[in-house]
Parts: structure tokens; sequence; C-alpha cells
């Protein structure tokens, strides 16, 4: 098992690879023990994600990071939402599961 700084190292450098992506600023981002969802954005941008996300696959990763650094930009699921997620996460149906 990775130590819990280093999980948390590697999933904040994901979002920051993902912030210029999506041409966001780097938003504060939380990593911490999550047990419900993966992630989560505050209406106040902070951005929160599961730090047992490091363990999962980099297209699960990029999928659960690129949505919520989206919903700085759009903040419902609507088709606008789906249609920037689709042009840089293409394949996130195949990623979209739930917890």
């Amino acid at each position: 098992m990775v130590k819990t700084e280093n999980r948390r190292d590697a999933v904040r450098e994901r979002v920051e690879h993902w912030a210029r992506v999506l041409n966001v600023p780097m938003p504060r981002v939380r990593v911490r023990q999550m047990t419900r969802k993966w992630g989560s954005c505050s209406i106040s941008g902070i951005i929160t994600l599961s730090d047992d996300l490091a363990d999962q696959d980099t297209g699960f990763q990029d999928l659960v990071i690129a949505h919520e650094l989206l919903h700085l930009r759009v903040p419902n699921h609507g088709k606008l939402f789906k249609a920037l997620l689709s042009a840089h996460v293409p394949d996130w149906r195949e990623h979209d599961t739930a917890r």
C-alpha cells in the first residue's frame, strides 16, 4: 500500500495536469478519505477528492478529476457539461460507475 501522503501528492499532480488541459485556474484541492463518492466541487470552488482515487486506474482518475474541474465552469450535468466531458475524456462512459 502506498503511503497516504504519496497518494495525496499523486492525486494533486493529476489535478494540476487536468487544470492545465481544461484551462481552469488551479483550485484549492483537498484529498481525504471519502466513503460515499470519489469527488466533489463546492460552490466556492474547492475540489475534494478521495485519497483512494490514487489506487484506481488512470482512466477513472481522469474521469473523476476532469468531472470535478469542469464543475468550475458548468455547475450542472446538462448537455454542455457532458459535451465538454466527452471532448476531453472521450471514453468517460466506460469509467462512469457508482462507488
